[in-house]
């Protein structure tokens, strides 16, 4: 189970959920989850480098790289990513105990442990 409480990018994120989303019985957010390939600033930085290049005033640079920040925040919240099944569900942070308890009761208890974490 991995249970997703504020930042999960790139292959930190991975490497935290055993290798993958896919991989865990179940994965579930707090409202306050992030999901993105990598961090959210830094994407924008990389993905729209020419574009952002391309404004020659400084100001009018910082506030499209601002609006393009703020779009991705937008589409790397937890409620968006369990929209397109990214992840499994939002759950109110009041109810984490009560869904660990359950995963452990319901765990196929005949499953190997993994000991390793392969995130390729």
């Amino acid at each position: 189970m991995t249970i997703i409480l504020r930042k999960s990018y790139g292959l930190g994120a991975q490497a935290m959920a055993g290798g993958s989303h896919k991989v865990p019985m179940f994965v579930v957010s707090w409202p306050t989850g992030e999901l993105g390939g990598m961090g959210l600033e830094g994407a924008v930085k990389l993905g729209f480098k020419k574009e952002l290049e391309s404004i020659e005033d400084l100001e009018l640079r910082q506030e499209a790289f601002d609006k393009l920040v703020a779009a991705a925040y937008k589409r790397g919240t937890s409620l968006n990513a369990a929209s397109s099944f990214e992840i499994d569900d939002v759950i109110d942070p009041k109810d984490c105990r009560f869904l660990i308890v359950r995963a452990l009761q319901s765990a196929d208890k005949t499953q190997p442990l993994r000991n390793f974490i392969d995130t390729y």
